[in-house]
């Protein structure tokens, strides 16, 4: 799983990069200050099953605070978008094509209003324009990949009689794209898939954003919600788009684990408080003091909140622990080693393929490790299962 995170220069998106994986990133409040694409290692919050079986985990990867374990995801923070990029204006076709193989977007904006459209400073910019020149780029992007071919592409089609869904996948290799999705974006779009020719641009337009939309899907990440300006923004935005929108600041986010890091607090990502553990000096209580009242007002920094909300709601993915019924540790004695994030509709035999061919191979059935009971390999997981799988 691959999560990009998008917008224009100067939104904030590095800093949200590094607030979720403490990379060591340039950050910048001038346009273009991420040129290539950085790669790393975020975690979405997952309740552990461990206290339910009053033992204390110790993961493999990712970490586990308070019976709270946090599971690795990849993310990418690419270069800013500005409007024309899918024209190559900016950085737009390096940008555009680093994010291929992103499942999801986070697209981060300025809530703030203090930067316009090419990310320089600015005062009152409406931050509903950013979500619109994004939104239209991205469907520019997938629409002009069918234009570029679409006369030759439909008289084929009609000509011969190919098959329309493979077809039109195959011009989408190396997007992600399924011929389920397509599938779902002809009901959709209710496409005339038996004369394409006839298709107008406007109609060849929409399909490419349906697509689009069906298979990167994405949230906004209000950023900088701890500047004045930005909830007057915020309402407004909530009211004029249906993406799911979750204000944050990637600032406070950022300093919170960063003093966590260097053991000045004690902080769990997405609680709504933290713990002082060394003494401080003005400058620092003050900062921190400024964080708390925001966390007192929002819950928390917004950060972790979407992270989640993008692996566990937009792409519905479930947090799986494969544990034995009797015995709960490695070969290396570590308790619960694993948590593995398994698509919607995942079954307990893909799930015995995902820890290996051999146990999906040799599959006979699965236990669940909390009731006990056998379950077949047709069952469909739930978030936070613990299977056991038994092979011949």
């Amino acid at each position: 799983m691959l999560i990009g995170l998008v917008g224009k220069p100067n939104c904030g998106k590095s800093t949200f990069f590094k607030a979720c994986t403490l990379a060591d990133v340039l950050i910048a409040n001038y346009p273009f200050a991420t040129i290539k694409p950085n790669h790393g290692i975020g975690y979405v919050r997952v309740e552990c099953i461990d206290k339910e079986l009053n033992t204390q985990c110790n993961p493999r990867e990712g970490f586990c605070i308070n019976h709270i374990r946090f599971v690795p995801v990849e993310l990418m923070d690419v270069a800013g978008l500005v409007p024309g990029a899918s024209e190559g204006k900016g950085l737009g076709n390096q940008f555009l094509d680093d994010l291929r193989q992103a499942d999801a977007f986070i697209h981060i904006i300025d809530l703030s209003g203090k930067t316009n459209a090419e990310g320089k400073p600015t005062q009152n910019y409406n931050p509903a324009e950013d979500i619109k020149f994004l939104e239209k780029e991205i469907d520019l992007w997938y629409s002009n990949i069918l234009k570029k071919v679409w006369r030759t592409f439909s008289r084929q089609i009609e000509s011969s009689k190919e098959n329309f869904v493979q077809a039109i996948t195959k011009q989408f290799t190396g997007l992600k794209v399924s011929e389920d999705d397509i599938k779902k974006v002809i009901l959709k779009t209710k496409a005339d898939i038996e004369h394409p020719t006839r298709w107008t641009e406007e109609e060849i337009f929409n399909f490419a954003s349906t697509l689009r939309k069906e298979t990167k899907p994405m949230i906004i990440a209000a950023n900088k919600i701890d500047l004045e300006e930005s909830q007057a923004n915020l309402e407004k935005i909530k009211k004029e788009f249906d993406y799911p929108i979750i204000p944050c600041s990637a600032d406070s986010e950022l300093a919170l684990r960063e003093a966590a890091k260097s053991g000045l607090i004690s902080y769990i990502p997405g609680d709504s408080k933290f713990e002082i553990i060394k003494n401080l000096n003005q400058n620092q209580k003050s900062a921190l003091d400024k964080i708390q009242k925001l966390l007192d007002k929002y819950k928390t920094t917004g950060v972790q909140d979407i992270l989640d909300y993008v692996v566990f709601d937009l792409l519905k993915y479930k947090a799986i622990f494969p544990a034995g019924t009797n015995k709960l540790t490695d070969s290396q004695g570590r308790i619960l080693p694993d948590c593995y994030l398994m698509p919607k509709n995942a079954t307990a035999l893909e799930f015995a393929f995902k820890l290996h061919t051999d146990l999906g191979k040799n599959f006979v059935k699965a236990i669940d490790i909390r009731t006990k009971k056998i379950i077949g390999k047709d069952y469909i997981l739930k978030h936070r299962d613990g299977i056991e799988i038994i092979t011949r």
